[in-house]
């Protein structure tokens, strides 16, 4: 009932603001913008047919209590796709499990988990010397928390490898958070204005930790931020047995909720959007006949409501915004700025080292190779963590609790997201420039002065377009911190006289002009001004290198753009020497790895076999029905892993040989909505001539940046494991 009544007041909420965007897009398709044009090219399909990493990961099953080594694969989509072991994954068996990680935390310790744990069902906490929750045989754990869904528990033997695994879950959370398409200019804001008008509805300001995935795994949330609190009540002091147990149980009953909302939230959006589609077409036709009479009529009630409203919002600007807009902006652009920086920096130290590369190991060939890897620089979770680390730096201290900022981390994302894409547009201008140049080039020498001298252009395009990204991103973000402030200042004098402004407005065109939408605009006016202005200051002061909004840069490369319109330069399949280009549908067939799995220097483990762990109890079954109650400390837990390990991986193979073709038949259906794009492309195989690894160690060097595969790689078709839990959909 309660959910039914959250999705009911928000459906109500979107049809009002999907004519509004609407409005608002045939509006910007008449008359246009202006804007600095970008002089980087934009990659519009940048991980086509690649694999972001794959590798071995020990995963706990809450089932059973045991650790299990899965192979664990991030596809282009970056969803988590964890397979039995690496031989299921090329015999193209389905997937045991699928994480969408959209709204989850990467932990890398106990603590930090069992802290979340203990505030997620108040006053049950375990004592002091008593077991947790959850055991971990190695020290070095990842544990992907939500504060509605289940919780996913991994491990691994070195520091090195949870540094990466963790660099490569971050960027998955990063990416999956940003789920809503930015591309579209009518749904898109109109699902974002009519979750935020609904939160302000129920005096909800400020920025919303939550808004994160799809549409329908954001609505799901904001269900469940009413939800949990009664669940909570109701259900949890009705849970028995120690404060582990109940912890356990009340994790598995906020799962089970969270995946019925989310199928009720699917249903009733999805017929929500059916529904406003329907009327599209009229209210567009609508729009464009009376565009003239709906755009006064929109003025005449911003007059009215400016009148009434304006004086009180400068009021309120001048004296509780406008003192500390600089210091909100300088606590903005100082780590923003860095992470800039630092992708520049990244990308010269690259661009150099391959540069000097092909110069002393040999021309054409070691370019190919070298542009192979540089090609995806951008998705390179490892590479890149030096730059979205300079986020973390971002605190607003004071000004916080000040503009009711909950969390910093909607910013953190935001400007992640700005550097990944500024680095790929770099590298791809990068490739197409030099890409263009080799058929003029003769020997060594000319493609080394070449490639320095397209390095030294890109470099100039990147700084520009980097100002224009950051003071973009600046502009927002202060809107977004100042913006709720002020409509929560001026609710309680100003929100219960709108409703008389209702009557301004032609029942013909209600459609497309919403007093609170034109109420929150004239809020936005009064401070818009004193933004532009700060961001402006900085930019003329050049502070972090910053340029003037009247500092155009005169195109020096008036046909990059068409360049950039053609087709996706494939340096292996180009300048591999192949008589024949291979036909488009085998190339797709191919994976490519952006990441090579990690090689682990100190050899302490060799992954490739199956392990069946308990925390508690990491002997081989004899050994735990001899000695039920001893429990090894997670020192001599390691060492029972990796002597498990070695024993198994010698008989892996001829194991896996007779036990794998039956497991299909013994799967479950799938139970996740996977599309059909969520494809996984296959790992890379070692290159002829090298040595191979043994059974047991199945990664390449950490130098390496991946092959290709041999044939089609399977599809995710969700959990087929009894009991391991359903997903959301990629």
């Amino acid at each position: 009932e309660k959910t039914g009544k959250v999705l009911g007041e928000f459906c109500r909420c979107y049809k009002e603001q999907f004519g509004v965007a609407l409005f608002n897009s045939v509006r910007y398709e008449i008359e246009g913008t202006g804007g600095p044009q970008a002089q980087l090219l934009h990659r519009k399909v940048p991980l086509e047919d690649h694999v972001i990493y794959s590798g071995n990961i020990f995963q706990y099953i809450e089932e059973n209590k045991k650790w299990r080594n899965r192979f664990c694969v991030v596809p282009h989509n970056y969803g988590l796709v964890l397979y039995e072991n690496k031989l299921a994954y090329e015999r193209e068996l389905p997937p045991r499990v699928q994480v969408n990680s959209a709204g989850y935390k990467v932990l890398t310790s106990l603590e930090q988990y069992l802290e979340l744990v203990n505030n997620s069902l108040p006053g049950v906490t375990p004592k002091s010397g008593h077991s947790s929750i959850l055991k971990c045989p190695t020290d070095f754990p990842l544990i992907l928390w939500h504060p509605y869904a289940r919780h996913y528990y991994f491990c691994v033997m070195t520091g090195k490898e949870q540094e990466r695994w963790r660099a490569v879950f971050q960027d998955c959370v990063r990416h999956c958070n940003n789920g809503i398409p930015e591309d579209s200019r009518v749904e898109a804001p109109a699902f974002t204005d009519a979750i935020r008008m609904y939160r302000q509805a129920k005096e909800q300001y400020g920025t919303w930790d939550m808004l994160c995935g799809n549409e329908t795994q954001v609505l799901s949330n904001l269900v469940m931020e009413e939800l949990l609190p009664e669940l909570r009540s109701s259900i949890g002091p009705r849970l028995k047995g120690k404060a582990p147990e109940r912890q356990r149980t009340w994790i598995q009953v906020s799962d089970a909720v969270y995946r019925m909302v989310y199928e009720l939230a699917k249903a009733q959006y999805d017929a929500a959007v059916a529904r406003c589609e329907q009327e599209r077409p009229q209210l567009e036709s609508t729009i464009r006949t009376d565009m003239d009479q709906i755009i006064t009529s929109k003025e005449h009630l911003a007059s009215k409501i400016r009148a009434f409203v304006l004086p009180k919002a400068e009021v309120c600007v001048r004296n509780h915004v406008q003192p500390y807009i600089s210091s909100i902006l300088e606590a903005l652009m100082a780590p923003t700025s860095q992470g800039f920086a630092e992708v520049r920096e990244v990308f010269f130290k690259e661009v150099t080292d391959m540069n000097m590369n092909v110069v002393n190991e040999g021309g054409l060939e070691k370019l190919v190779e070298y542009m192979e890897k540089l090609s995806h620089l951008a998705f390179h979770p490892v590479k890149m963590q030096s730059c979205y680390e300079k986020m973390d730096q971002l605190k607003l201290e004071g000004l916080q609790q000040r503009f009711d900022v909950s969390s910093t981390s909607v910013f953190k994302q935001r400007a992640q997201i700005h550097m990944r894409q500024q680095m790929d547009d770099a590298v791809h201008t990068f490739e197409t420039l030099l890409h263009q140049e080799l058929g003029k080039l003769q020997g060594k020498d000319d493609l080394c002065k070449s490639i320095q001298r397209i390095l030294e252009r890109v470099l100039k395009k990147f700084d520009y377009d980097s100002s224009t990204v950051r003071k973009k991103f600046f502009r927002e973000a202060l809107l977004q911190i100042t913006i709720p402030f002020l409509l929560k200042k001026l609710a309680p004098t100003c929100k219960g006289e709108l409703a008389k402004f209702q009557e301004l407005i032609f029942e013909d065109f209600a459609s497309f002009i919403l007093v609170e939408n034109t109420y929150e605009e004239v809020v936005l006016q009064s401070v818009m001004k004193d933004i532009m202005q700060a961001v402006k200051e900085a930019a003329v002061q050049r502070k972090h290198n910053l340029y003037r909004d009247s500092m155009v840069m005169h195109n020096s490369d008036p046909n990059l753009h068409l360049l950039g319109e053609g087709l996706a330069i494939d340096w292996s399949e180009e300048y591999s020497g192949q008589p024949e280009a291979e036909p488009a549908a085998e190339r797709r067939r191919r994976a490519k790895q952006v990441v090579s799995v990690i090689q682990d220097d100190e050899g302490a483990l060799p992954y490739g076999a199956e392990a069946l762990l308990q925390p508690g109890s990491p002997e081989p079954r004899e050994a735990e029905e001899a000695h039920p109650g001893a429990a090894p400390s997670p020192a001599d837990a390691v060492k029972e892993i990796r002597e498990a390990l070695a024993q198994e991986s010698l008989g892996e193979e001829e194991e896996e040989e007779e036990r794998l073709p039956h497991s299909t038949a013994a799967a479950a259906s799938p139970r996740a909505d996977v599309p059909a794009e969520a494809k996984v492309p296959h790992v890379t195989p070692v290159p002829p001539g090298a040595r191979s690894p043994s059974p047991a160690c199945q990664r390449c060097s950490d130098s390496e940046a991946g092959g290709q595969g041999e044939r089609s790689p399977p599809q995710p078709r969700g959990t087929t494991e009894s009991g391991e839990g359903v997903q959301t959909e990629f």
